[in-house]
């Protein structure tokens, strides 16, 4: 990491997000900044505009006391936000071949179990932050394994680099391998020792992780509600209706209730905070309660198209109000980018009839993930006082890109064409509260 003063003046082409754009794109909900300034004081947004009113905004003595950053001809926003990612599944990132049960049963469950190894759990969560960073991306709900020091070693290594994420012990009483089981008076212990030891600790927040409906009995399930109650700020994330295979068995296994959405609901797992994966196969009942409770979902393409659950309903869950992030759920999906995931988010739409457009799919990439978290007091977009976390793009990496964009007219063109054609070689650098933390070397 280079260290950087308390002071850092950013000059760069600036896009950010201050409401939803909903389906008319409404242009109220952004701001971009051809020439821009953000001004960054102790880690935190003292001032975001056009370079030309920095004079006027910012005294003369803070300006010249600031470090300046120029980053011109690029474009800078806040951090990603990857609103669902299981960081245990890198170590079988593109296996071949299964839908949903069979992948948990022939890939995930072995590749967690590793991780009852403390040293090979501090391993594989630096690598994870670090391809993170490597990515864009600052911020992330994140899943660990049963063991308690897998969520020990990944909070470990994103405090010794500052980062605001969220993560949780996966609970697992049934269903499931006898290595990976653990039981309601386990999963209660262990969950309240680490929220003890690390939520609120500098910027991390523990997220009650019950694997999904099928795998928690209802006394384990019991526990998951009480840990979400136990703090007004806890956070809460699982699965829902990503399979129809799933969705049956959940109807096996809890026939008294109407439908898989009311599982999680009778026993308290609804409400601001609690996100869950995928949301494909919804109601209109469901959509609504969703809303009605402020819980989110999160939009995972990649794996939509790699295990072939189905296409998640993107614009429904706008049009009722569901609150709505985007996700990579590596590894069930292909890649750690989420300007890949924007562009697979494009193509899971039009499967499903359901056009994303660019404003949309940059704002669930940033300020609409930061909502689905219930972080963006915080992160996603650079109103003053929020944390500096940003990304800075460069589109000249990829050849075909650049050409591409020698012929866009438009502000909307450029950010679809860089959604579509652009990757992970287009992060020129990542910052973490003002200081750079991964800079790319270009060819």
């Amino acid at each position: 990491m280079n260290p950087q003063p308390a002071r850092l003046l950013v000059r760069a082409s600036i896009l950010h997000f201050l409401a939803d754009p909903g389906e008319h794109d409404d242009p109220r909900a952004w701001q971009y900044f051809e020439d821009g300034a953000l001004f960054v004081e102790d880690g935190h947004v003292s001032f975001c505009g056009d370079f030309a009113a920095l004079e006027a905004a910012v005294p003369v003595a803070r300006r010249d006391a600031a470090r300046l950053c120029d980053y011109r001809g690029k474009l800078l926003l806040p951090g990603f936000v990857d609103s669902h990612v299981h960081y245990p599944q890198l170590r079988v990132l593109g296996s071949w071949g299964r839908q949903l049960l069979d992948w948990l049963t022939d890939y995930t469950f072995p590749a967690e179990r590793a991780l009852a190894d403390e040293n090979v759990a501090r391993e594989t969560a630096s690598f994870f932050l670090d391809r993170l960073l490597a990515h864009g991306t600052t911020t992330a709900s994140v899943y660990a394994t049963v063991h308690p020091q897998s969520v020990e070693a990944f909070f470990v290594e994103a405090d010794k680099r500052k980062l605001r994420m969220l993560c949780g012990k996966v609970l697992m009483d049934r269903n499931c391998p006898e290595f990976l089981r653990d039981t309601p008076a386990t999963a209660l212990s262990d969950s309240a020792a680490l929220i003890a030891r690390w939520h609120g600790r500098g910027r991390l927040g523990y997220t009650v992780t019950p694997r999904f409906a099928p795998t928690s009995s209802p006394e384990q399930l019991e526990v998951a509600g009480e840990l979400f109650r136990s703090r007004p700020d806890m956070h809460l994330q699982s699965h829902l209706s990503e399979n129809t295979r799933e969705i049956a068995w959940v109807r096996e296994l809890f026939p008294a209730q109407r439908d898989y959405l009311e599982v999680y609901e009778s026993f308290g797992l609804v409400g601001r905070g609690a996100i869950y994966g995928h949301g494909i196969h919804l109601s209109a009942s469901e959509r609504e309660r969703l809303a009605g409770s402020q819980t989110a979902i999160a939009f995972c393409p990649t794996s939509n198209l790699f295990l072939g659950s189905g296409w998640c309903a993107h614009a429904d869950l706008g049009r009722a109000g569901v609150p709505l992030g985007l996700a990579t759920d590596v590894g069930g999906g292909t890649s750690l980018s989420m300007l890949r995931t924007m562009g697979a988010a494009y193509e899971v739409g039009q499967a499903g009839g359901q056009t994303l457009s660019p404003w949309r799919a940059w704002y669930l990439a940033t300020l609409g993930g930061a909502h689905a978290l219930a972080l963006d007091h915080a992160i996603g977009n650079f109103l003053p006082g929020r944390e500096a976390d940003f990304v800075v793009l460069d589109s000249t990496r990829i050849p075909e890109l650049d050409f591409r964009l020698r012929y866009a007219s438009t502000l909307a063109e450029r950010l679809f064409a860089l959604m579509m054609l652009g990757d992970e070689r287009c992060v020129a650098a990542t910052h973490v509260l003002g200081e750079r933390v991964w800079e790319s070397v270009a060819a």
